[in-house]
């Protein structure tokens, strides 16, 4: 049963931290009056998630954008499904430890780390799974202990079966500037994909279109009323075979930060990534999208940062046996030494190539 939950804004403020702010409390209210608005975490993208699906309404209009601006005095409904909205399933999720390794840039304001595919960003709604942002927090602790632990901002997110590089921040200070950046499009970010071709690729692509939610946790094309903009630049970099299949590897520069982005987009252009089933790749031991790289001004000293999380060692593509056997049929044929012992890459390659045909 939905119920519906009052809220009235007392300060300028965006949607989803208002809602971060007063939900857990008016959910904690509508069990007991002696629970504790601590014992109902609320995560970020549990409350995004609730005002992209249309289930809040500003002033009595059902609003779809996190990040609407509003006023003091605005009144804000939520309508939410408790059973489906504290629902969570079993997760697949590694185990995780945080070492020095993992962080690749810090300093008084940021810390920046790269983090493992299936590990999620950021608490979830039953508030007891292990992710990144604890993970910083506890890490920071035990280099400086004190009696509360460092505060660790959240600017951006990745997709828990994303790889790559995470950025935070350890200072209320610089969130305001940092946020400007990321909104302004003055962060530049590169990620790498392998996906599957059905189809013969220009060298550069783009992909701009309007993307919204069209089933259960799946995104995709819809029209402008229904989404908010999305664009992704894409450069192939190398065409290879991986895991016995054409594939090619690819750079992602997307402009805008919608959920899914890169995996809709290559979707949409008949490049599923492997990995990803929800949107038509192959099966595979994980996603292959790592987020490579961010590049912005330092928020205080604007000096220009590029920060790159190393390409995980399974990101690598075979070159296709057709090229290589025509290149080592050319070398041996023209070697006559090499004639009575054939390179062993050429008999492999020989025999691969007519298991094929």
């Amino acid at each position: 049963m939905i119920k519906k939950y009052f809220f009235t804004a007392h300060a300028y403020s965006r949607l989803d931290a208002l809602l971060r702010e007063q939900l857990p409390l008016a959910l904690a209210e509508s069990k007991t009056k002696t629970t504790h608005a601590k014992n109902y975490v609320v995560s970020n993208a549990k409350i995004r998630r609730l005002i992209i699906a249309g289930m809040v309404a500003v002033n009595g209009s059902q609003c779809r954008i996190p990040s609407k601006i509003i006023t003091s005095g605005c009144s804000v409904t939520a309508f939410i499904d408790e059973e489906k909205f504290f629902y969570e399933k079993q997760n697949d999720d590694i185990q995780f430890k945080m070492t020095e390794q993992i962080v690749l840039y810090e300093d008084d304001e940021l810390i920046i780390v790269n983090k493992p595919a299936n590990f999620p960003t950021e608490q979830t709604i039953k508030g007891n799974r292990a992710n990144m942002h604890e993970k910083v927090i506890d890490w920071l602790q035990q280099k400086a202990p004190h009696e509360n632990p460092p505060y660790v901002g959240i600017m951006h997110r990745l997709d828990r079966t994303t790889s790559g590089i995470l950025l935070f921040t350890k200072t209320r200070k610089v969130n305001k500037a940092m946020h400007a950046l990321f909104e302004n499009r003055t962060i530049e970010k590169t990620y790498r994909a392998i996906v599957v071709p059905s189809k013969k690729m220009p060298h550069t692509f783009s992909v701009e279109n309007y993307i919204g939610k069209i089933a259960k946790g799946k995104w995709g094309a819809v029209s402008k009323d229904s989404g908010r903009f999305a664009h992704t630049d894409f450069t192939i970099l190398k065409e290879g075979e991986f895991l016995g299949k054409h594939a090619l590897l690819i750079e992602a520069k997307p402009l805008t930060g919608r959920t899914h982005q890169i995996r809709v987009h290559l979707a949409i252009r008949g490049l599923p990534i492997f990995g990803d089933e929800l949107y038509g790749g192959k099966q595979a031991d994980r996603l292959y999208l790592h987020a490579l790289s961010l590049s912005f001004p330092h928020p205080v000293t604007n000096t220009l940062l590029k920060i790159t999380a190393p390409l995980p060692e399974q990101f690598m593509l075979q070159e296709k046996c057709s090229n290589a056997l025509n290149n080592m049929i050319e070398q041996h044929h023209g070697n006559n030494d090499a004639a009575k012992n054939p390179p062993r890459a050429y008999m492999n390659c020989i025999v691969k190539h007519r298991l094929m045909r």
